[in-house]
């Protein structure tokens, strides 16, 4: 695990007992207490994520002018200052480079906050769309991020750091100062519960992971709970359900993407539109407690039609659910599909997202 970055809590993380395994290039906790525990404890009060492994990238200059305008799926232009916007980063064949979120800082300053394992090969392609002269900077590495997501989150940190933080409606944020620096807190986050992501410096992390900790209704959750939330609302994963060959029309994205404006990938949006994808992303709930996993084969009417790209057992269902990619004829809603891997073998149907809509998101 020497190749492996770590984040500035790897040390916490450790003497917690955390398990801490590889994920995206990083030395990740995966549970504490163990995944369905912290998914329960998201569900029901407030969970504490280290998600310093994210990347951020810092762009300052004209948003039109400079080029930044055309590098993604949505209006940066047209993003208010002091709000968010989700989107993708395609290449010339419409398929995901990088799923990310964009923060309108000033009007000619924005933070991209990209995935973990992308963070060398976004930063090149975004810098290869700018003009030369437009300021673009990877702030990962002094940038730590950890999120703070459950019903309960709002009141933990109103009573830390003041009121101004529980007025911020959902996918807005404020820059505030936080034990004694400037920092980001946005209400946003990948659980489906109320929550905030942090950004501040790297070398507070530490000191805000602990604060937040003394409260007895926040407990540290890792990337195994998160990925159990995250599905359970249906939230893509990129590197499962999006990649670079994969389209946001076949994932069913196509909300994020502003075909009135230019951007790379475009033409072949346009192109897919009309002939359909020869792929589209499912949703499906097994009809028993059986868990899909990635890559188990899926059938629909005696064929194979396509692949589970995430599942899981869902507790708040008592069932299992996927995500996975079909032919165009199996994507129906409450079609029948079989899902098969080696002696295994589970009844499916199609259903629509989200799995669970009992979160507090928008509380």
């Amino acid at each position: 695990m020497g190749d492996l970055k770590a984040t500035p809590l790897r040390k916490h993380h450790e003497a917690m007992g955390a398990l801490m395994a590889p994920f995206g290039g990083w030395l990740m906790p995966i549970q504490y207490a163990g995944i369905i525990a912290e998914h329960k404890w998201c569900r029901e009060k407030a969970a504490l994520f280290d998600i310093c492994h994210m990347g951020e990238f810092l762009f300052r200059g004209d948003i039109e002018t400079e080029g930044l305008e055309k590098v993604f799926t949505f209006s940066v232009k047209g993003i208010p200052v002091g709000r968010s916007r989700y989107g993708f980063l395609l290449n010339e064949s419409g398929g995901v480079i990088d799923d990310l979120i964009v923060f309108r800082l000033a009007e000619d300053e924005v933070m991209i906050v990209i995935n973990g394992a992308t963070i060398d090969n976004d930063f090149a392609v975004i810098r290869s769309r700018l003009k030369e002269t437009a300021q673009l900077t990877d702030i990962s590495a002094q940038t730590a991020k950890l999120d703070l997501q459950g019903p309960l989150s709002r009141e933990i940190l109103v009573g830390l750091f003041g009121p101004e933080i529980g007025t911020i409606p959902f996918f807005k944020f404020i820059k505030t100062g936080l034990l004694g620096v400037e920092a980001i807190v946005s209400r946003t986050g990948y659980t489906g519960e109320l929550g905030y992501e942090i950004f501040l410096p790297a070398q507070k992390a530490a000191e805000l992971w602990e604060l937040l900790l003394q409260d007895p209704r926040v407990a540290p959750a890792g990337l195994g709970s998160r990925d159990l939330l995250r599905l359970e609302v249906g939230y893509s994963l990129y590197g499962s359900d999006l990649d670079p060959q994969t389209t946001p029309l076949a994932a069913g994205l196509s909300a994020f993407v502003n075909l009135e404006k230019e951007f790379v990938g475009k033409e072949a949006l346009l192109k897919e539109q009309q002939t359909g994808a020869a792929r589209v992303k499912v949703a499906f709930r097994v009809t028993s407690r059986r868990a899909p996993r990635h890559h188990y084969e899926i059938f629909h009417e005696g064929e194979p039609v396509g692949t589970v790209t995430s599942g899981a057992f869902s507790p708040m269902l008592s069932c299992g659910i996927g995500l996975g990619y079909v032919k165009p004829q199996a994507a129906a809603l409450g079609s029948r599909l079989l899902i098969r891997h080696e002696r295994v073998e589970m009844e499916a149907y199609v259903v629509e997202l989200p799995f669970y809509t009992g979160g507090s998101l928008r509380a």
